[in-house]
């Protein structure tokens, strides 16, 4: 195993397969987080959400349980040891649940569409990347240092900013177990209390597989920096940044292997592929007109440059931030639902002031 880790091509290889059974699940069980937040708010149904919240709390568990056993090195990703950004999580939050509302879906759901015929999340994707690559490195990365890098809090005395961390450096002894328990807990039951939820096992057993894919990422990283000579970002799963070094490796391509997070974003592309594929579900869908274009082109720069300064998507920091208890996943989560709300709120009731009125549904 040591032998396979050590290839340079180990893990473009290792992401390509998790992302093919992550893009062929998450399209078998219409996996996407913009959808279960819209029919949770409008429609009374939270069978997609709590499938969304439940891949997060196994993803946790299972992440947790590798990193006592030594077998991921969580803390060691810019999840937990970059500083709290915590200006960037709000602004980036609120500025990628925008983006998705008018998009109609983030970008890993775009990937997942794309491998169903979907010329409109290409457009999305393109625009994501480049706008990505531009608050990262570009023009945009200028102010990005002075509203969001600037002021962030160093939480280094703890070692990083993950809860588990920040807790045993107060307590004095390791509580990242018990605050992973403390976590996940209230979240399952939540997750289980409804009993319609319950009887839907295809739906439980996608939550769990999904989880479990955003933790081998931790487990394949970890292993390759372990036997590279060269330096290996220790990640899982997110897609913005690595759609953004994508599209570099294509148009730009210098010699150097793609990373693992790269092989998951063609992965997932090609798992959802293959089961439009073996299921006849391939359609080939443009935009209707300049204003839906418009839209598109709108919310696939908000959700680039939003996805930057957050560290992260609704997978990134919605799922794997989450089973690295980093302090910045629910802040990022709740900014990134509450630009969704105001962003539906625009498109189906005609003003994002009806995001603060209680909708139909009552939620």
């Amino acid at each position: 195993m040591e032998e396979i880790a050590s290839s340079a091509w180990f893990l473009p290889l290792a992401g390509l397969l998790a992302g093919t059974l992550l893009g062929y699940v998450a399209r078998s069980q219409r996996f996407c987080t913009m959808s279960a937040l819209e029919r949770y708010w409008y429609v009374g149904d939270g069978t997609g959400l709590r499938t969304w919240i439940l891949a997060a709390t196994s993803a946790l568990l299972f992440s947790q349980t590798l990193q006592l056993f030594q077998l991921a090195a969580i803390n060691e990703s810019f999840y937990v040891h970059s500083s709290f950004a915590w200006t960037g999580a709000i602004l980036g939050g609120l500025m990628f649940g925008m983006g998705m509302a008018l998009v109609g879906t983030c970008g890993f759901g775009a990937l997942v569409r794309l491998g169903g015929g979907s010329l409109r999340s290409l457009i999305v994707l393109l625009v994501l990347a480049v706008t990505a690559l531009s608050a990262q490195k570009g023009l945009i990365a200028q102010g990005r240092v002075y509203i969001i890098d600037n002021l962030a809090i160093d939480f280094g005395f703890a070692g990083g900013q993950s809860l588990g961390l920040i807790a045993s450096y107060f307590a004095g002894v390791d509580l990242s177990i018990l605050v992973t328990l403390l976590v996940a807990a209230p979240l399952l039951f939540w997750i289980f209390s409804d009993g319609t939820y319950r009887r839907r096992p295809r739906s439980i057993a996608a939550g769990v597989v999904i989880g479990a894919i955003i933790s081998f990422g931790w487990v394949a990283t970890t292993l390759a920096s372990e036997q590279s000579f060269e330096i290996v970002q220790i990640e899982a799963a997110s897609f913005v940044v690595p759609v953004a070094d994508t599209l570099m490796q294509l148009v730009a391509f210098t010699g150097t292997v793609p990373d693992y997070g790269v092989g998951l974003v063609v992965g997932v592309v090609l798992g959802s592929t293959i089961h439009a594929l073996a299921h006849h579900t391939v359609r080939w869908e443009a935009c209707d007109d300049a204003r839906e274009l418009g839209r598109h082109l709108s919310g696939a720069a908000l959700m680039g440059i939003g996805g930057v300064f957050a560290m992260g998507c609704t997978i990134g920091q919605g799922v794997t931030a989450v089973s690295a208890l980093a302090l910045s996943a629910p802040l990022v989560f709740i900014s990134i639902a509450f630009g969704a709300r105001i962003g539906l709120a625009y498109l189906i009731e005609g003003s994002g002031l009806a995001a603060f009125r209680s909708n139909a549904a009552g939620a």
